[in-house]
């Protein structure tokens, strides 16, 4: 029976780990998590930051996803999204179509899709 989920793995281009890095540690916030010896090998890096816990794993041919997204929920969305801007990143607002819930989606170095939403 299914107690929770895990995590979300999202793929990269081989040698993506600076700019994730750049993106989901420095600009989001998130800790990055060390990856066990025997995955490390691969490539590719793990972040978390409160319950949520992404996987970045390489994939060749890479090919990101436009649509299929990871959805954090978020404490501050305005300060995200004007940090997120500032840094040069496109976000489009999507207010209004879930009653109770802020959120806006914008794509990471690599062209994936993600999702913040605040209720």
């Amino acid at each position: 029976m299914i107690l929770a989920l895990d995590h979300v793995q999202v793929a990269i281009p081989a040698g993506g780990e600076d700019a994730a890095r750049a993106f989901y540690e420095t600009l989001l916030g998130m800790t990055e998590v060390e990856k066990p010896v025997a995955l490390a090998v691969r490539g590719g890096c793990w972040f978390s930051a409160g319950s949520a816990v992404l996987h970045l794993g390489v994939e060749e041919p890479f090919a990101p996803a436009r649509k299929a997204h990871p959805a954090f929920l978020v404490t501050e969305l305005d300060a995200l999204l004007d940090s997120l801007t500032g840094a040069g990143h496109d976000c489009v607002r999507a207010d209004g179509e879930i009653p109770g819930l802020l959120r806006f989606h914008t794509f990471d170095p690599f062209g994936n899709r993600i999702e913040f939403q605040q209720a």
